[in-house]
């Protein structure tokens, strides 16, 4: 039962991206032009200041916090695992991550927990990529034991803990008992002898709950917003009479997410809707040290197999690159001095949030 719905949701998150990447319905039959839908991102502008470049020979994406010290602020965010066909994406994935440098983690590993069979369907992100920076991945019901099998059978640097509820609540056989994650969480930061980064699925983690999750010793939080992936409306289309279907557009955005989370106690990071490099460069400016990819990165991985990925990746850091060149940050961290205007729908939310709006003082650059 659970390789099935493991496939399902491969299926369906798959379906809801185009052959390169991009949400399935931006792609135009043409994939070397292809357009973006609306997104929250678009209301994070960065002024051009003609004289603000520097020398690209100057620009570095290593990107340094407490916790990690990556090649680049991008990432190979969860995905899968639990079935023979997950098997072969996870370990496409960790080629993927040995060829381009990136940090990766595994989808959840609750399969394994419950069957120790399926550990060859993860252990491939390690096994093709020794010297990686991979992440193990388990839920908030997991107990510290739990917690460190996982680390151990990927012989993992850091374990991600992802937070569902929204996924649970309409998945048609999942949990429905979450008071107990907070304490849970507290018992695995303190069962394990990795950092532990927390994130949403992608229905973003609010100010509060990353106080909340500060408060319980976790090192790094993942907001992971809506845009991306939208695991509600995957566990939907399971649903018989898909009857949850006013949940469409539930959650924070991975901007509003950040800028909601700024300031909380933790290193951020950001992932859910990211559609190309300048949305990587958006983020980080509104504070995140590093963002994940998922949804996209599989669907080219499916659709063009290794060398397509790997060929994406090596072209976004070159973008990436680029684009700190013009907004003259020789490093991701000097992205967040740089002058950015909140407009639109993501200003309201701000204004509703009593949250400081980047653009209404003035900035460097």
């Amino acid at each position: 039962m659970t390789g099935s719905r493991k496939d399902d949701h491969v299926r369906l998150a798959v379906a809801q991206h185009g052959a390169d990447g991009t949400p399935a319905h931006g792609t135009p039959s043409d994939d070397d032009h292809p357009t973006y839908p609306p997104s929250q991102f678009d209301e994070v502008h960065l002024t051009h200041h003609a004289l603000a470049g520097t020398d690209r020979e100057r620009v570095s994406l290593r990107t340094r916090c407490d916790v990690f010290d990556w090649r680049a602020p991008l990432y190979i965010n969860a995905m899968t695992g639990g079935s023979t066909m997950t098997g072969d994406i996870n370990r496409d994935l960790g080629i993927v991550a040995r060829e381009t440098g990136l940090p990766i983690a595994t989808g959840s590993m609750s399969p394994y927990l419950k069957d120790p069979s399926t550990a060859g369907t993860f252990r491939g992100v390690r096994e093709h990529n020794r010297d990686g920076f991979v992440m193990a991945n388990v839920n908030a019901h997991a107990t510290a034991e739990q917690a460190r099998r996982a680390v151990g059978l990927l012989e993992a640097d850091a374990l991600q803990i992802h937070l569902n509820a929204v996924q649970e609540t309409v998945m048609p056989e999942g949990d429905r008992s979450f008071g107990s994650w907070p304490a849970g969480i507290g018992r695995i930061v303190a069962g394990v002898d990795v950092p532990v980064i927390v994130k949403e699925v992608g229905f973003g983690l609010s100010g509060r709950t990353v106080s909340t999750l500060a408060g319980l010793g976790v090192r790094v939080a993942d907001v992971a917003g809506r845009g991306g992936t939208d695991f509600a409306r995957i566990e939907n289309g399971r649903r018989p009479h898909a009857d949850f279907a006013y949940l469409d557009g539930w959650g924070l955005s991975t901007p509003a997410a950040l800028l909601d989370a700024r300031g909380r106690g933790l290193p951020l990071l950001a992932s859910g809707g990211v559609r190309h490099p300048l949305d990587v460069i958006r983020a980080l400016a509104l504070g995140a040290h590093a963002v994940g990819v998922s949804g996209g990165f599989l669907a080219t991985l499916l659709h063009g197999g290794v060398d397509a990925l790997v060929r994406q990746i090596t072209r976004w850091l070159d973008h990436l690159t680029g684009l700190m060149t013009l907004l003259g940050a020789t490093r991701p961290g000097e992205l967040s001095e740089c002058d950015v205007l909140v407009t639109g729908s993501l200003r309201e939310f701000c204004t509703a949030r009593g949250i400081d709006i980047p653009g209404t003082q003035g900035a460097s650059r």
